[in-house]
């Protein structure tokens, strides 16, 4: 059977990637982004690299945008008809503009809008994939929608835009970072391709993480993390993600949990779990753990040293390792459990997992999390 990878939308990246914009200039370009983008300078600092272009911008994306927020956008742009969209923004932002632009084209038939994908935190890899998580709050659930539609055809990396992100920002959409990449590594769907990219971006991650939490400002250590985001974002868009999203995508949105710090706080258990299931998963987290030059001799301990420095960086980085210690109503979450199950098997993420879990076996794994 012959397998695909995926046509990877042009990347600009490094200092001067922001000059790409030049090409919209005398076009019609609608801006999606929140409120923050908007008044802080972000959005003017795009448009100055466009003076000629006609300019509309919806600035009301929230964090876990809703069928809402799109159809509100959608309305806004409906009588500007734009030649493009620029998403900008973290990962809300971007994948709001997917489906704003999405929704635009089912009113315009015939009528292509380009959608440029401008990222300023390095974590959902949101600019490079066929992935949008869209929230329903009325159920508080997510739902990551999948289409090739949805793929940026530009991604532009301007690693000043994320200078500003504050360091626990950083840290946490950091550690989405290296989840994805983990996962695309292990995943069913993992191949040549997907493999090099995601190697490439957990050791950039191992890396300058880190740094940016050192230094907040430090432009080398946040280029390479841009980099990484989007290394990472081409992995999983080919090879699919796990257990870990399965599960981040339902306590998060049932909890109201930063995506990256839920995630981070999950992974070193579903290493755990995977590796015990999955033995074919083993020699692949053995990869990352080689790649973060961890290496104890045998493969137990090299695993067990894995999940112990993983969550060691946790630590570090004031992610709490449970529910309990993120001070979350345990209460609140035993009334969830039966929903947190079922939706964590729903996930189109569960499904590229090394392995099916059963019920018992997210149970179980709800129970570790929460401490």
């Amino acid at each position: 059977m012959a397998s695909y990878f995926f046509s990877i939308p042009k990347v600009y990246f490094g200092e001067d990637a922001i000059k790409a914009l030049r090409q919209l200039d005398h076009k019609k370009v609608g801006i999606v982004t929140d409120s923050f983008m908007a008044t802080s300078g972000k959005a003017r600092y795009l448009i100055g690299e466009m003076p000629q272009a006609s300019v509309s911008i919806f600035s009301d994306v929230k964090p876990d945008p809703s069928v809402e927020i799109l159809q509100a956008g959608a309305a806004q742009f409906k009588a500007f008809k734009p030649d493009a969209i620029i998403a900008l923004g973290g990962g809300s932002s971007l994948d709001a503009a997917k489906g704003i632009k999405a929704t635009l084209e089912e009113y315009f038939p015939g009528h292509a809008i380009v959608l440029i994908a401008i990222p300023t935190t390095s974590g959902s890899g949101s600019e490079v994939t066929s992935y949008a998580i869209i929230s329903d709050p009325q159920n508080g659930r997510k739902y990551p929608l999948i289409a090739e539609e949805l793929v940026p055809d530009y991604a532009i990396l301007d690693p000043h835009l994320v200078l500003s992100v504050p360091r626990q920002v950083a840290v946490d959409t950091g550690m989405d970072v290296l989840t994805h990449a983990i996962e695309a590594l292990v995943s069913s769907g993992a191949n040549d391709f997907s493999d090099a990219l995601a190697e490439k971006a957990i050791a950039l991650t191992w890396q300058y993480l880190p740094a940016i939490f050192q230094d907040e400002k430090d432009i080398l250590a946040r280029t390479h993390m841009h980099n990484a985001s989007c290394m990472a974002g081409m992995a999983f868009n080919s090879a699919g993600l796990g257990l870990v999203h399965g599960l981040a995508h339902a306590i998060g949105g049932m909890l109201h949990i930063p995506h990256g710090k839920i995630n981070a706080m999950l992974l070193p258990f579903v290493i755990d779990w995977n590796a015990r299931h999955a033995p074919h998963a083993l020699p692949r987290y053995l990869k990352c753990a080689a790649i973060m030059g961890i290496q104890t001799g045998t493969q137990k301990p090299t695993l067990n040293a894995l999940i112990d420095r993983i969550r060691e960086m946790n630590q570090r980085f004031g992610i709490p390792a449970t529910l309990r210690d993120l001070g979350k109503d345990l209460a609140d979450f035993e009334s969830l459990r039966q929903s947190l199950i079922s939706a964590a098997l729903a996930d189109g993420c569960t499904a590229s997992n090394p392995c099916q879990p059963t019920a018992a076996d997210v149970d179980l794994l709800l129970t570790h999390i929460a401490g």
